[in-house]
């Protein structure tokens, strides 16, 4: 039996890790990106870091270890996804270097392309933004451990494309991302 000649080419799937502190643009970005490649005809995921922290991770504190796990649980399932043909895009604050470095390593073994994108919004900004009041609750003594406030965020030393929204559209850090994934052959 011979192919059809028309037959697509095989779409290679890819992870956009979009990493930084709460509130600084992430999953708006990753949204955004998303329409954008749906609108190419790419299979594409969003894999939020609260969603997925809700559906895998319940059982999870926010203890540096219990945080790396769940890096670690979304990274394994975007690897999937990836290999799979689908573009994962990872809009979550994963704080650890470590950890970011273990998906990416994770990635590499896979042979799955890996696009770190550090969204590096500066914490008085994202706190003025404070989309779901956690600098406010912070602030208030209601809850603590909130990364960038009381807890660390390990910025990435060298990532893929660092992107500083106070200073741009989201189009425009959406145009960004996708032209580093245009370059990487991903989009």
């Amino acid at each position: 039996m011979t192919e059809p000649k028309d037959k697509p080419a095989v779409w290679q799937g890819g992870t956009v890790w979009l990493t930084g502190l709460p509130s600084a643009g992430k999953t708006t970005i990753a949204v955004g990106l998303a329409e954008r490649l749906r609108a190419g005809g790419h299979r594409v995921q969003v894999l939020d870091g609260d969603e997925i922290r809700a559906a895998l991770s319940a059982e999870l504190g926010f203890s540096k270890e219990d945080r790396d796990t769940n890096v670690r649980r979304i990274g394994y399932v975007s690897g999937l996804l990836a290999a799979h043909g689908v573009t994962v895009l990872v809009p979550v604050i994963a704080p650890y270097a470590m950890s970011r470095e273990a998906v990416r390593d994770q990635h590499a073994a896979q042979g799955v392309p890996y696009v770190e994108v550090h969204v590096a919004t500066p914490v008085e900004i994202c706190a003025d933004r404070d989309v779901k009041s956690l600098y406010a609750r912070q602030a208030a003594g209601e809850i603590s451990g909130l990364t960038g406030a009381d807890d660390p965020y390990e910025a990435p030393v060298a990532p893929d494309l660092r992107i500083h929204t106070q200073d741009r559209t989201v189009e425009e850090s959406v145009r960004q991302v996708h032209a580093v994934l245009t370059e990487r052959g991903l989009s």
